[in-house]
């Protein structure tokens, strides 16, 4: 009954086996509590709870439905293309909303490339995180209360989902949805996929989405193609994807370029054969710490504030 918990098997295989059950053991709970609601609610003489239930009802069913598609289709238009688009409509230089869009499998772009966005953003813990990583979290929220400029401490699955399927809004709303949307694309399409959708859709300057499209728009080849240097000179520009250009480097951008550089060097390019007989342990421990740990995180900065002050 609990093979997958058996000690013959390695103790990272367990401990991501262990990890996906509770995946989903997560969702089956939380889809019966979203149809015992609906039938309380179905059942109920208040007009206003009975339209309530069912548009959490609608909510859960689409992005579910949204979630499927998007694991065996491209999403054929994002959020962020129609932002972009209506932004500087009419202007000289208006951006299209998807002529440089294009969808390329995983096969199709350099593994470098791959390999430098996750030192980029992840730095080595994309393939061993559960959606979240609560100490960039906890790193981000420590560096904008003392640094004028706001860091962000998204991983990769949160960057997927707020760019396939949200706006990009500053609220707290929009935190909490993209929260669920991550623990769905989790479940559902696994970190290969995860990968594909964001080299496909991210943005790499104005009107360019994806990496086959930047790759032919800055090096004039594709996405497979890609040297390590040019692999480097995309993934340093997706923080600033509007202002830096991997043909012409600022500053800024140089140092960024030096630090993936750098994390290269002792990196070990993710197997999508077999992720789970190749873990980590380390990683797994520095990637799966939970949101007890950020909640004690941030109440323990703010004690040592307020005792400052």
């Amino acid at each position: 009954m609990f093979r997958f918990l058996s000690t013959d098997i390695p103790a990272p295989l367990r401990l991501r086996r262990w990890l996906i059950a509770r995946r989903w053991c997560f969702f089956i709970l939380l889809s019966l509590g979203v149809l015992a609601f609906l039938f309380w609610g179905i059942s109920s003489h208040n007009l206003f709870l009975r339209i309530s239930v069912w548009l959490v009802f609608a909510f859960w069913l689409v992005t579910l439905l949204q979630v499927v598609y998007c694991k065996f289709f491209p999403p054929v238009v994002t959020p962020l293309m129609i932002r972009r688009f209506f932004q500087n409509r009419g202007a000289s230089d208006s951006v299209p909303l998807r002529d440089s869009y294009r969808f390329v499998p995983l096969e199709s772009i350099s593994p470098l490339l791959v390999s430098a966005v996750d030192c980029s953003e992840n730095y080595k813990l994309f393939a061993y995180c559960r959606g979240f990583l609560f100490k960039g979290l906890c790193e981000a929220y420590l560096s904008n209360q003392h640094d004028g400029a706001k860091r962000g401490g998204s991983c990769i699955s949160q960057q997927t989902a707020k760019n396939c399927f949200l706006p990009h809004s500053r609220t707290l709303l929009r935190k909490l949805i993209e929260a669920y949307y991550v623990v769905l694309i989790e479940l559902f399409w696994g970190k290969r996929r995860i990968m594909e959708v964001y080299l496909n859709i991210i943005e790499f300057g104005p009107g360019i989405y994806g990496c086959e499209a930047a790759s032919q728009h800055y090096f004039h080849h594709s996405a497979a193609s890609l040297t390590e240097h040019e692999a480097v000179l995309l993934a340093a520009s997706l923080p600033w994807p509007l202002s830096a250009n991997p043909g012409h480097h600022e500053p800024y951008f140089d140092r960024f370029v030096n630090v993936i550089h750098r994390r290269l060097q002792d990196y070990t390019p993710i197997n999508w054969d077999t992720p789970l007989a190749e873990l980590d342990l380390q990683c797994v421990e520095e990637s799966n710490r939970g949101l007890l740990f950020f909640i004690k995180w941030v109440l323990l900065q703010k004690f040592k504030h307020n005792k400052q002050v």
